[in-house]
């Protein structure tokens, strides 16, 4: 009786210290989140990190690595609201991802332009498709020399399993109301037909990237149309070609906000950023972008979407 006590006694203790790391996750979370108090003028600095992928995190665990679109927008407007806050740095370390998501993003940017806050954009390692597309809108745009971007274009993914399945025996009984309804279905080829279709809906989709970019980087629209290939330049090749404005650090980007911003002296430093969580470090919590939010991006049902997305090799 009294091992079985011992045992239950464990077993509480256990679930209860589970229910305590659980609860002291989600508070360093966010506090974490939650931009430091001070007094003086600001430059706030919002994180655009991992692809970017429409909605918000499911939980507090699982955002990090990953840019949500009604996250970035949150951010960008509790900085526009904050009377301390002069500038706006943009930091983006992003492949793209949603063409929606990448749209919310800038016209956020735009509205944000619009109240008045000055808004420069900073590259980290890569910030490419839709990491560009966002950041188009910015009143300047600073990258580190070997920083990866560009990727402007718009990208669609349709396996095709139609081979496969003939070699193993397997068939597939479709019913439908019209000829494409199952147009992407991976257990068929597209037809030509559909791949106009679809080659339309990319035209269109990629005409308004070339739009923003034109408009953005005071570009002439075909100009724009001959750097667009989908190619990936260093920061240093988008400078020569009027992609990026300056080289620079984090540092730099912010020096240059606080200047336009009209901040003397060193600014004040307020982050938007979505942090690890205290549970991060265990296997359970989301870690890496490269994984689990490509996984998001190119989920079974997923496939065919317009993305904004650089595919790195």
């Amino acid at each position: 009786m009294k091992s079985r006590g011992l045992i239950i006694t464990v077993v509480v203790l256990s679930v209860l210290a589970c229910a305590l790391l659980v609860c002291i996750g989600v508070l360093v979370a966010r506090l974490a989140a939650t931009p430091a108090a001070g007094l003086g003028d600001a430059v706030a600095i919002v994180y655009v990190e991992g692809p970017i992928i429409t909605g918000k995190p499911e939980s507090e665990f699982s955002s990090s690595g990953i840019a949500y679109s009604e996250t970035i927008i949150k951010y960008l407007r509790d900085a526009q609201n904050n009377a301390s806050v002069k500038a706006i740095v943009l930091r983006v370390d992003s492949p793209g991802g949603s063409v929606v998501a990448s749209r919310e993003m800038y016209d956020a940017v735009m509205a944000t332009r619009a109240k008045g806050k000055p808004v420069v954009a900073s590259f980290g390692e890569i910030a490419a498709s839709g990491g560009y597309y966002i950041s188009a809108g910015a009143d300047k745009i600073y990258a580190h020399p070997a920083t990866l971007t560009g990727s402007i274009g718009v990208i669609s993914v349709f396996p095709s399993f139609e081979g496969l399945g003939e070699k193993i025996g397997v068939k597939f009984t479709v019913i439908k109301s019209g000829p494409h309804k199952d147009q992407g279905a991976g257990y068929r080829d597209l037809t030509p037909e559909e791949r106009a279709i679809w080659q339309t809906l990319t035209d269109e989709i990629y005409g308004d990237f070339v739009s923003v970019v034109a408009q953005g980087r005071k570009l002439e629209t075909a100009r724009v149309r001959e750097l667009a290939d989908g190619r990936v330049y260093t920061g240093k090749q988008a400078k020569q070609v009027g992609l990026v404005d300056e080289l620079g650090n984090l540092d730099a980007a912010v020096d240059a906000a606080a200047k336009l911003g009209n901040i003397s002296g060193t600014p004040r430093r307020i982050e938007f950023r979505t942090k690890p969580s205290f549970l991060s470090a265990f296997s359970f919590a989301s870690p890496a972008w490269n994984a689990r939010a490509l996984a998001d991006l190119f989920a079974l049902g997923q496939w065919g979407r317009v993305m904004y997305l650089y595919v790195a090799p």
